[in-house]
């Protein structure tokens, strides 16, 4: 089975999917929208993507393109604990660091430790973790440094002289597991740390109540909503699409009647599926 990730090799996103598939056929692309359309279009089997972090939010891309693609499905979450370590080259002079190195979210969670020890060192965004720490490995002739995690230090030979250096302990990345087929993953393996579903919603029109009559389905039914997140349609302003994760499992009677009542509302709706969500290692 073919599996794609978003790369490079050694990115967070690798980290998960090695765990989520760990005797399948791993296959790094370059951006999200690469990992949706492998999907869509039958070259990988499934997809490994970001969908929030507990300090920068959501993964806007990521819910953008669950709705363009209405053929794609979730078939599991995964939380991993992130873990940000600054990196040198074996031959750097680490008391004389010239830039720093990593992708624009690591160095904003890294924020406080970076501007209390290297204040006057550049930092300078890259497309990924692991792509600084490449970059970082193919330049030994200088004092240059990375954020990236243990998994990069690994594969690209490099030393860790900060370990753990992200501002907030509880720091944590949701990842998803996406097909175009609607089945249940399982993992014996991990540790599962509950069951949901997820719903795309969009309302027919702009008008008062119109959330509060969607909300009200659920409400009262007691049905209970563990995430609820507005993205643009990027149609105009105040033209938007919902998120919803329903929390538990979707076998009742009483919640496939929660979609007929939100059709006869005409409210567009894309069920994502019923899914397990799962704990992973840094």
């Amino acid at each position: 089975m073919k599996i794609a990730f978003l790369g490079p090799q050694a990115s967070f996103t690798q980290l998960a999917a090695t765990q989520l598939f760990p005797n399948e056929e791993l296959l790094p692309h370059a951006n999200i929208l690469d990992c949706f359309t492998a999907v869509e279009n039958g070259e990988v089997d499934k997809a490994v993507v970001p969908l929030e972090n507990s300090i920068e939010g959501t993964v806007s891309m990521t819910l953008d393109y669950l709705y363009k693609t209405p053929d794609i499905k979730i078939q599991a979450e995964a939380v991993m604990p992130i873990a940000h370590h600054l990196m040198i080259h074996p031959t750097c002079d680490e008391t004389n660091i010239e830039k720093i190195y990593s992708h624009p979210q690591a160095l904003a969670q890294s924020f406080h430790f970076l501007d209390k020890t290297f204040k006057e060192i550049p930092k300078q965004e890259f497309s990924s973790t692991a792509a600084a720490a490449k970059h970082v490995s193919e330049h030994p002739d200088r004092n240059l440094a990375a954020v990236a995690n243990q998994f990069a230090a690994n594969l690209y030979g490099l030393k860790i002289i900060h370990r753990n250096i992200q501002d907030f302990e509880q720091n944590h990345t949701r990842f998803i597991v996406i097909s175009k087929k609607q089945e249940t993953y399982d993992n014996k393996d991990l540790e599962i740390l509950g069951e949901k579903s997820g719903l795309l919603i969009t309302l027919p029109e702009d008008h008062a109540g119109g959330l509060h009559q969607v909300l009200s389905v659920f409400a009262w039914r007691k049905m209970n909503l563990s995430k609820i997140e507005s993205r643009t349609l990027k149609t105009g302003l105040g033209n938007y699409f919902f998120y919803i994760n329903v929390s538990g499992n979707w076998d009742s009677t009483l919640y496939q009647n929660a979609l007929e009542e939100l059709k006869a509302l005409n409210v567009e709706v894309d069920f994502l599926g019923n899914y397990k969500e799962f704990f992973l290692k840094s």
